[in-house]
């Protein structure tokens, strides 16, 4: 549904350049909810706005539903945008316009007969549960309220394609969690294709399929969510199993075991200490629940030289396990 290729988006001011997307490849599948993760100024709102056109990039290719983007124009160009609805992160309403007037507006500028824009409003109003709340303008209702006003206008051209610009990170932790299972559930009932950009885990963890970890206008790793989070070494599960730099003491091996779905109910930790009967220290770790399956990390440290930790490493994968080895000692047991 959405394909960029070679992405890039230089900014320049005097003699200074920022390179705010460099080469970047993404590709978000029909229905799916896509995840840009990055902290401040790693390039995510500017790739965003670059799938629009709001911000048109010096090189690459943008295609959405099979249509590149860069070889449209005027009308055809205007139509194809129509195509994708967006969401903001301070909601941008027009605060002369009631909550129903806001829905409105788009379809006032596609040129839409009145009696059918008043239908679709109230369609719309009430797909996003603010039917009693048409009245109303945006000084009256609170920020979930005001977003979900910004979704329903978002929604107003029947797009295909949502795309969302930190659309929860100007809201509570409650309110982010409606507003995150709304989108969810617009997504599975309208077969939406979202691509949404959050500096924040828990957007991720609740309704994302895929995700991509930008820096410095790359992508350093993307991918399906659990996938990621199950190979050694991901930011993403970093994130998402946030542990403190491992201290690895003399004579022992410290170990992050990645686990899921089934294998997160078998006792691995006490298969592992009576197999090779030693004792087993449990550093840290979490669960969570990631779409349908379970996902989860441990921290152990295991005792012994480096060849009978090789033993123990092994039995762990033969398990299912994902391994990934701390420290200098067993480089070669990987």
């Amino acid at each position: 549904m959405i394909q960029i290729e070679k992405l890039r988006k230089v900014y320049r001011s005097g003699d200074r350049t920022v390179t705010a997307v460099d080469d970047v490849d993404l590709t978000v599948r029909e229905g799916e909810v896509f995840g840009v993760l990055g902290r401040s100024g790693a390039g995510k709102s500017t790739l965003l706005r670059c799938v629009n056109l709001l911000e048109r990039p010096d090189s690459g290719r943008v295609l959405v539903d099979g249509r590149d983007l860069l070889a449209l124009k005027g009308g055809a160009l205007r139509e194809a945008r129509r195509g994708i609805g967006m969401i903001h992160q301070h909601f941008g309403l027009l605060s002369s316009r009631t909550v129903a007037g806001n829905v409105a507006f788009p379809l006032e500028v596609m040129g839409v007969p009145r009696a059918e824009r008043a239908g679709r409003v109230a369609e719309l109003l009430e797909l996003v549960g603010l039917t009693e709340h048409a009245g109303a303008y945006p000084a009256q209702i609170s920020g979930g309220q005001k977003q979900r006003v910004g979704i329903a206008r978002a929604l107003a051209g029947r797009p295909k394609v949502l795309l969302s610009d930190e659309a929860t990170s100007a809201l509570d932790p409650e309110t982010t969690a409606s507003i995150l299972e709304l989108l969810r559930d617009l997504n599975r009932r309208l077969g939406l294709t979202v691509l949404l950009i959050t500096h924040e885990m828990e957007v991720v963890k609740r309704i994302c399929d895929s995700a991509a970890v930008m820096r410095a206008g790359r992508f350093v790793e993307s991918g399906p969510v659990q996938r990621l989070l199950m190979e050694p070494g991901s930011e993403l599960a970093r994130g998402l199993f946030p542990l403190p730099e491992p201290d690895v003491r003399p004579g022992t091996t410290v170990v992050d075991v990645t686990f899921e779905g089934d294998s997160a109910d078998r006792p691995f930790v006490s298969s592992l200490a009576r197999t090779y009967a030693i004792d087993v220290n449990i550093l840290g770790g979490a669960v969570e629940q990631i779409g349908d399956t379970r996902i989860g990390r441990l921290r152990v440290e295991l005792p012994g030289d480096p060849e009978l930790n090789a033993a123990q490493l092994a039995h762990l994968r033969e398990s299912g396990l994902t391994v990934e080895v701390h420290g200098t000692s067993l480089e070669g047991a990987r």
